[in-house]
C-alpha cells in the first residue's frame, strides 16, 4: 500500500470518527438527567492510566465498565466502539500508533470532553466521563487541547 493511500485511509477514518463524535455530542446535548447528581469536581485526582504492556482493546476498555461495544470503525490503524450502559452513552476509540492517536486528537471536537489514555480515547458527556474515569483512569480533556490558551490581558493604568 502506498503512503498516499495509507494517508488517505487515515484521513477517511478520522473524518468518520469526527462525524460519529458530532452525532454523539448532539444526542448527549439533549439527554441530560439533572436528577442523577453532580459530576466529580475538576480538582479531584484520579490516577491516569499507566502504559504497561500492550495497549487495551476497545473490548477490554468497554468490558471494564460492563459494556459489550458495538464496533463502528474497524480499520487497520484504529477501532471504535459505541457503548450504552446505565452510566450513559460513549465511544471508545483505540489506536495502533501514537501518530494515529495524535491525528485523531487534532480533529477531535473541541467542545466535547474526553478521556485520554495510552493509545485510547473515550468520548462522552462530562457526567459520563466522570463515572467512567473511576474504572478506566486516563486524563480528562475538557476544552480544545489543540491550542494554547492566551494569557489574560491586564488593563492598563
Amino acid at each position: 500500500m502506498s503512503t498516499h493511500s495509507r494517508q488517505a485511509g487515515v484521513a477517511r477514518n478520522v473524518r468518520a470518527i469526527a462525524a460519529t463524535a458530532l452525532a454523539l455530542s448532539l444526542s448527549l446535548a439533549c439527554s441530560g438527567d439533572p436528577a442523577t447528581g453532580e459530576p466529580r469536581a475538576a480538582g479531584e485526582a484520579i490516577p491516569a492510566a499507566v502504559p504497561s504492556g500492550p495497549p487495551p482493546t476497545v473490548e477490554e476498555l468497554a468490558g471494564r465498565v460492563d459494556c459489550e461495544p458495538d464496533i463502528q470503525v474497524d480499520a487497520v490503524d484504529m477501532r471504535q466502539g459505541y457503548c450504552e450502559t446505565s452510566v450513559g452513552r460513549f465511544f471508545v476509540t483505540t489506536f495502533v500508533t501514537q501518530s494515529g492517536k495524535d491525528q485523531w486528537m487534532d480533529t477531535a471536537p473541541e467542545y466535547n470532553p474526553h478521556l485520554v489514555g495510552n493509545l485510547w480515547t473515550v468520548l462522552a458527556s462530562r457526567k459520563v466521563l466522570d463515572e467512567l474515569r473511576e474504572e478506566l483512569g486516563g486524563d480528562l480533556h475538557l476544552t480544545d487541547h489543540r491550542v494554547t490558551p492566551a494569557p489574560a490581558v491586564t488593563p492598563a493604568g
